[in-house]
């Protein structure tokens, strides 16, 4: 008892610094509004915690009780099927809720990076070439975004324009192997949640979540790098909580799959390394018996890595993406602090910040929300000396108004654990930005369904319980909820399933955005394979 106090109070105190922070960012843009009414604010953070408290020691409490008896569903064809084909039965079931999506929004519903990609596939100078210098100018393609993905959609658009002159057709083809990708995904993890036992009841609810919220199908049509990222991550999270519960010594079949699986994790998105160095390593904490085979899992994976990216690309002139893209933080700080405290930078701080972003503009161009304003004036002709004397300026400003920097860098992130503020968006109207090369992109004549469509997926995050399916902060909340829990109940190995997820979210706090969908989509995606984990974990443990 006093440990699950314990836990509870320390989640509930977590989660209400979360909602006072978020808060005082919708009010002020800042923490003043903390400050202003002191007595206010620390009255009604004492309220939110001791209600905070309560909830989660009931949920605690509701957890620890008793298994509950399967729910017994009457057999009927559908049921039937469902059971003995879960794969196969889910796939069909999905395509064809999913079809009229495929229809309204052929060929695809494309957005600027994508198009930019097919750009640079297609050697057409745009901006993301610009922002380097290219190791050769006649090479257009950079990593900025996973060149695995460029080639794939690029090669599409050139099947579809050679075989048939249709830049339409060609977007089509790469939209039905997303689609298949995606729904192919969401189809094994309702098979896989028959393998750890879940009820036929609980397995219909997510597949109809698969097949009826409009954020899956919307995806499916959109060829942004991340969803069949946000499907590997799946696979990943699946894989590890079957390492986890392996008793067995892993297969080479095993260790070939999974060192697949991360390869290709690494080359959809270029964090996707990130994630694994961060989460897989702790499977090595699972015991003696597999511990050398996870150690070559993760060897392989990293010398492969290396080997893409010091030698493979370079040996065919593909540039590196911009160091700019990790310097997200840092330039927010900056910025704010030009533009709160310009007066105390002397003339040599603001030549040296200049050398790195253009200073005359970079308090205007600051966005509390939005990094790109201020990295877009990056100079790409940097030297090391530049961004050595860059951080020392960045450094004192650090010592003399850290508060700013705080700021700074919550005023860009506190979407990601603040339930409300909820900055959603799928992508519904087409950009045409390849149609000015000579392209010829364009949607059907179905504009009323597109339109009925697009305003279901545009309320759908506001309808009341629902809409929290896709609430980025409100999934922060369930996976820290599940982590701590877990501690809890002092299952320590059964929390490493987790840890990618959390690793996903560090990368969203690192990113240019604050409460951008795309970059949560995994964790989103994940989360009913991930929250039904959590329950068959729960109900082993009553079992023993």
């Amino acid at each position: 008892m006093k440990r699950k106090k314990v836990v509870s109070f320390a989640l509930a105190f977590l989660l209400t610094i979360f909602l006072v922070i978020g808060s005082s960012f919708i009010i002020s843009g800042n923490l003043k509004a903390l400050t202003n009414n002191l007595i206010i604010t620390i009255a009604s953070s004492i309220c939110l915690l001791l209600m905070m408290y309560v909830i989660i020691k009931f949920l605690f409490n509701e957890l620890d009780k008793k298994r509950v008896n399967k729910i017994k569903v009457k057999e009927n064809k559908f049921t039937k099927m469902f059971d003995k084909h879960p794969f196969w039965f889910s796939l069909v079931f999905i395509l064809l809720c999913w079809l009229i999506y495929i229809i309204a929004f052929y060929p695809a519903i494309m957005s600027p990076d994508p198009s930019f990609q097919i750009l640079q596939f297609f050697g057409i100078d745009n901006k993301y070439s610009t922002y380097v210098n290219l190791i050769d100018k006649s090479v257009i393609i950079t990593n900025h975004h996973p060149v695995i993905h460029t080639l794939l959609i690029g090669s599409c658009v050139k099947l579809g324009t050679s075989l048939f002159d249709s830049t339409n057709i060609g977007l089509f083809i790469y939209s039905i192997i997303q689609t298949l990708i995606l729904s192919s995904t969401l189809s094994y993890t309702i098979k896989f949640l028959k393998e750890i036992n879940v009820s036929s009841k609980i397995r219909k609810i997510i597949l109809f979540m698969y097949a009826f919220v409009p954020v899956f199908p919307f995806y499916a049509m959109s060829p942004v790098k991340d969803v069949i990222f946000g499907c590997l991550i799946i696979l990943y999270i699946i894989s590890i909580y079957k390492f986890i519960k392996q008793k067995d010594k892993l297969t080479v079949k095993q260790i070939i799959a999974e060192i697949v699986l991360l390869i290709l994790i690494t080359l959809f998105r270029n964090n996707g390394f990130h994630v694994i160095v961060l989460s897989f390593p702790f499977l090595l904490f699972l015991g003696k018996k597999n511990l050398f085979k996870y150690l070559l899992i993760l060897i392989v994976v990293i010398l492969f890595y290396f080997t893409y990216n010091k030698v493979i690309l370079p040996t065919f002139k593909i540039t590196p993406g911009s160091i700019r893209e990790t310097l997200s933080i840092p330039f927010q700080q900056t910025a704010r602090y030009v533009k709160e405290h310009d007066k105390e930078l002397s003339k040599k701080d603001k030549k040296v910040i200049n050398k790195i972003l253009d200073y005359d503009t970079i308090a205007k161009r600051y966005d509390p929300k939005l990094a790109d304003p201020v990295k877009n004036e990056f100079n790409k002709d940097y030297t090391d000396k530049d961004l050595k004397e860059y951080f020392k300026v960045w450094a004192d400003g650090l010592k003399k108004h850290p508060l700013t920097y705080v700021e700074a860098t919550l005023n860009n992130t506190y979407g990601y654990f603040y339930p409300v503020e909820t900055n959603w968006y799928v992508y519904t109207n087409y950009n045409d930005t390849i149609n000015d090369y000579g392209f010829d992109y364009h949607f059907n004549d179905l504009n009323v369904l597109r339109f009925i469509l697009s305003v279901i997926a545009i309320i759908f995050p506001y309808i009341p319980g629902l809409g929290l399916i896709v609430n980025i902060g409100f999934n922060t909340w369930i996976i820290l909820f599940m982590l701590f829990y877990l501690f809890y109940k002092k299952k320590y190995k059964e929390m490493i399933y987790l840890i990618p997820s959390l690793v996903l979210l560090l990368v969203c706090f690192a990113s240019p955005a604050n409460t951008y969908f795309r970059y949560a989509l995994p964790n989103i995606f994940a989360m009913p394979t991930m929250f039904l984990i959590f329950m068959n974990i729960r109900n082993e443990e009553k079992k023993e």
